[in-house]
């Protein structure tokens, strides 16, 4: 059975809310990506060297990164070999299955968030200032409410002006308490009191908001670190899950801000933003290949509900969405 067909079954027939956004989420990257695969399909009748060479371009036009895209022509080209694939109408189905291997190639990918099953939870959240970082921690917060947790929050980007009252704003909306102190504030000071009222109150989720001034890189890594040390000897273990907040529609920048960001922290999970806005998707293979962490939610839209854990398989049933509901009709 072809890896189309095996999503076909596992999503066209019992489609739900979230495979319905990864399809609407992905339309943009699907426009770009899937439709100039078609295009290549249809342009070659035999699987050759030139077909390749062009599968490389527009892979690499779709932010899937460099070293990734050589590992997958690789990949493609041995299975060519191995299931002695002469047609270019089968491949767009190999593909498929390769992206989703290659994701998973990278030791065991768990896209669940770290939650304790006794005791307080703590997530720190992290990123550079306009990734979305806030409203990430807005919709983390109201997922977890859904999900009957209780919820407190920490205003630690404390020097970015409007950060404390944005972070607020999500509050009111979302339904959770905010601890804050006064803009310029010592982020560790408030990351102590936010523990002290998180243990008082018996929450199940504390979650952490940083700075993000990649400018004032040193610092700022020294400031994470120091924030961290404060968490974790007020809570032994703690922070559960260190997340870092990118943004989908910056590409390859993203790349490098996850690199600068796990050289100073200890990395757990990516939140991909603004995935629905780029017709660059492919920037979340690149980010699993290269740096070895599960991106662990992506934000398909702007509604409160619109982050989702992110999924493989539903990646890619986005990704190739119309052919796969075109083999159904064709059966």
């Amino acid at each position: 059975m072809s890896f189309f067909k095996k999503l076909k079954e596992k999503f066209t027939s019992n489609s739900d809310a979230v495979t319905d956004k990864f399809r609407d989420g992905l339309s943009k990257t699907r426009e770009g990506f899937s439709s100039r695969v078609n295009d290549l399909v249809a342009r070659y009748r035999k699987v050759d060297e030139d077909f390749f060479e062009e599968l490389e371009e527009i892979l690499i036009g779709a932010d899937v990164g460099f070293n990734t895209v050589m590992e997958l022509i690789d990949e493609l080209k041995m299975e060519v070999k191995r299931r002695n694939i002469k047609d270019t109408s089968d491949m767009q189905s190999v593909i498929s299955e390769k992206l989703v291997e290659i994701y998973e190639s990278q030791g065991e990918v768990n896209s669940e968030v770290n939650m304790q099953e006794s005791g307080m939870t703590v997530i720190l959240v992290v990123g550079v200032n306009g990734v979305g970082k806030t409203t990430t921690i807005g919709k983390l917060s109201n997922r977890f409410k859904q999900e009957g947790k209780s919820v407190l929050l920490a205003a630690g980007d404390t020097f970015r002006a409007g950060a404390i009252d944005q972070l607020e704003v999500w509050g009111d909306r979302v339904g959770v308490d905010v601890i804050k102190q006064a803009e310029g504030s010592d982020p560790a000071a408030v990351m102590y009191d936010a523990v002290k009222a998180a243990k008082a109150r018996n929450v199940d989720v504390l979650i952490c908001d940083t700075a993000g001034r990649l400018q004032n890189k040193v610092n700022l890594m020294k400031e994470l670190e120091k924030v961290k040390r404060v968490i974790e000897r007020e809570i032994p273990g703690a922070p559960h899950e260190v997340l870092l907040v990118l943004d989908a529609t910056t590409g390859q920048n993203a790349l490098v801000q996850a690199k600068t960001f796990k050289e100073a922290t200890d990395v757990s999970g990516i939140v991909l933003t603004k995935l629905d806005g780029t017709a660059k998707g492919g920037i979340v293979l690149a980010i699993r290949n290269e740096l070895q962490v599960p991106v662990k939610f992506v934000g398909l839209g702007e509604k409160v509900d619109d982050l989702q854990k992110f999924d493989a398989e539903k990646y890619v049933y986005g990704l190739f969405a119309e052919a796969i509901e075109q083999e159904e009709v064709s059966e």
